[in-house]
């Protein structure tokens, strides 16, 4: 069983940045593929980005491209998301999940593995 503890979330105003992140324990971490996503009040849960194991091949929703970025460190068991330029409509619930499995995908379905989520709120 792979569990998470995510980090980082908070109140910010908008233009302004955060940086999520996401340790893992359980597994060999480097093993999974690892995505974000995020829920809105009253939204169904979404994609934002997801990087790959070792090759670090990256994929990102696009009303975020640009302006976050995922990254992992695999000596640390921890992968990251850092938020710029953030918008009001970013604000959301944002949780880390792992793929076992090689391929990038958004598929929520596909995920294994959920952390519990880290509230982020964009407001001034």
């Amino acid at each position: 069983q792979l569990q998470f503890v995510e980090s980082g979330g908070g109140l910010v105003q908008p233009g302004g940045s955060l940086r999520l992140s996401c340790a893992a324990s359980g597994r060999t971490f480097s093993r999974y593929v690892m995505g974000w996503f995020r829920q809105a009040p009253g939204k169904e849960r979404e994609f934002v980005a997801a990087i790959g194991r070792i090759s670090f091949s990256k994929t990102y929703a696009e009303p975020v491209k640009g302006r976050f970025t995922i990254s992992r460190d695999n000596a640390k068991n921890t992968v990251y998301l850092q938020m710029n330029s953030l918008k009001p409509e970013d604000t959301s619930i944002y949780y880390c999940a792992a793929r076992d499995a090689p391929t990038l995908t958004m598929a929520l379905a596909e995920y294994d593995y959920w952390g519990q989520g880290t509230q982020v709120t964009v407001s001034s």
